[in-house]
């Protein structure tokens, strides 16, 4: 499992964490029932606090996307489908309202937004 922490920026080191785990695990590279490293094992490989580490274990846990048994560990939990789409779908709104605004920004119009949408999805 790579985590590449960036000291520069916004995003806090445990939303770093947090989003790097989960696009693994929605992308495939962790699968089902794959343990996960131990909070103290990642937090010492990743040189942060153990407390930062178990906030991201936790967002994890409350996502659905690891499940963690007392004494055995954490592992990536089974794929909820709706879950998945959900995020995809709030992300793709994410991507929308930004271009939306650059459009706003540069001065096109909804029209020429559209189309160039539709260009973009033609070309797909």
């Amino acid at each position: 499992m790579d985590i590449l922490l960036r000291n520069t920026g916004d995003q806090p080191i445990y939303e770093q964490i947090y989003t790097q785990i989960r696009d693994q695990i929605l992308s495939g590279s962790l699968q089902p029932g794959e343990p996960l490293p131990s909070i103290r094992a990642l937090a010492k490989d990743l040189r942060i606090s153990v407390i930062t580490t178990k906030r991201a274990y936790d967002e994890l846990e409350a996502g659905g996307f690891i499940c963690t048994m007392a004494g055995k560990g954490s592992f990536v939990a089974e794929k909820d489908l709706t879950l998945v789409r959900e995020l995809h779908l709030r992300e793709m709104e994410q991507h929308l309202q930004e271009a939306v605004r650059l459009a706003a920004a540069c001065g096109l119009s909804h029209d020429d937004l559209m189309n160039t949408l539709r260009i973009l999805i033609e070309e797909e």
